[in-house]
Order: C-alpha cells, then sequence, then structure tokens
C-alpha cells in the first residue's frame, strides 16, 4: 500500500470512530461527576456516624445520671 491509501484508511478510520469518541467523552465527564458525588456523600456518611456517635455517648450519659437520681430517690424515700 501506498502512503496514500494509507492516509486515506486512515481518515476514514477517524471519522468512523469519532462519534464512539465522542460518546466517551461524555461518558467520562458523567462518571466524574459520579466519582465527585460519590465522595460528597461518603463525607456526609462519616460526619453522620460520628455526630450519632456523640449522640450515643450523651445518651449513656442520660441513662447513668438517671440511675443515680433514681438511687438518691430510693434513699430519700428511705430516710423518711
Amino acid at each position: 500500500m501506498d502512503k496514500e491509501m494509507l492516509e486515506a484508511f486512515s481518515n476514514l478510520f477517524d471519522d468512523k470512530l469519532k462519534p464512539i469518541n465522542d460518546r466517551l467523552e461524555r461518558i467520562e465527564k458523567k462518571l466524574d461527576g459520579v466519582v465527585e458525588q460519590t465522595a460528597k456523600l461518603t463525607e456526609f456518611r462519616s460526619e453522620m456516624l460520628s455526630k450519632i456517635d456523640g449522640i450515643r455517648d450523651d445518651l449513656s450519659t442520660v441513662e447513668l445520671v438517671t440511675a443515680k437520681n433514681y438511687k438518691d430517690i430510693v434513699n430519700l424515700k428511705a430516710i423518711k
């Protein structure tokens, strides 16, 4: 094959592959958006889990204080 024929084939392939390359570019852009959203959701999830752990700790403290208060009430009633 001569150089002109190879160049013609190359141009033909480029023309045929252009729609595929365009679609691939759009898919890559969409995937970038999905990756960004996933990162944001992962960060949000971590924050929520941290806050939930804090709430659990607070509830444990409330339970302990409540138990102590009940004990004090029982002791006060026993004094009467």
